[in-house]
């Protein structure tokens, strides 16, 4: 999969009906606490907040079609009982997910994974990205694997128990050669 066919688009409030669509279907329900309406969603993600500090939602599009969401935030001081103790102002966390289940298991999530990652790192202050799916989430981990992320503890989130994954520039590099020559 040639990750340079993906693109990210900011969340908008046009958006928000389709992403609430998204996050009721079963295979993202399943690990994602959906919020329960309109205008919850539009709580949780406030448009226009440009700051350094707030999270950064984007629509991923493969071609011209929308097909899943990813989000990246900064991990220090992200408050609210996550990541209390991280000391590097360079960390990022994603979180994100494939929109349709028949999409799965068909190497797009690591690939698109992968594509945001390393727009991420174009930033010379990012100096690591983390993400934290469920422990038996093996689909996301696996994913998140061949996008070059690496298991580094179970971790207690406020949802629950997860495992953190470490993505460093160099692993990024090395999963970038491996998911270009998978397809």
């Amino acid at each position: 999969m040639n990750t340079a066919e993906f693109s990210f688009r900011r969340l908008t409030a046009a958006d928000f009906p389709l992403l609430h669509a998204w996050l009721q279907r079963p295979h993202v329900a399943e690990w994602w606490q959906a919020p329960t309406s309109l205008e919850e969603l539009e709580e949780d993600y406030p448009p226009h907040d440009d700051s350094p500090s707030a999270t950064r939602a984007c629509i991923a599009w493969l071609a011209d079609e929308p097909i899943g969401f990813i989000q990246c935030y900064v991990v220090m001081g992200s408050g609210d009982g996550w990541w209390p103790e991280e000391s590097d102002p360079g960390a990022r966390g994603i979180d994100q997910f494939l929109a349709d289940a028949h999409r799965l298991g068909q190497g797009l999530g690591s690939a698109m994974v992968h594509a945001f990652v390393g727009q991420l790192f174009e930033d010379p202050l990012v100096s690591k990205i983390q993400t934290d799916p469920t422990p038996g989430n093996v689909r996301a981990i696996r994913a998140c694997q061949r996008a070059g992320f690496v298991p580094a503890r179970t971790v207690e989130t406020p949802d629950g128990p997860a495992l953190l994954m470490i993505c460093e520039r160099a692993e990024w590099a090395a999963a970038k050669r491996a998911i270009t020559t998978a397809r």
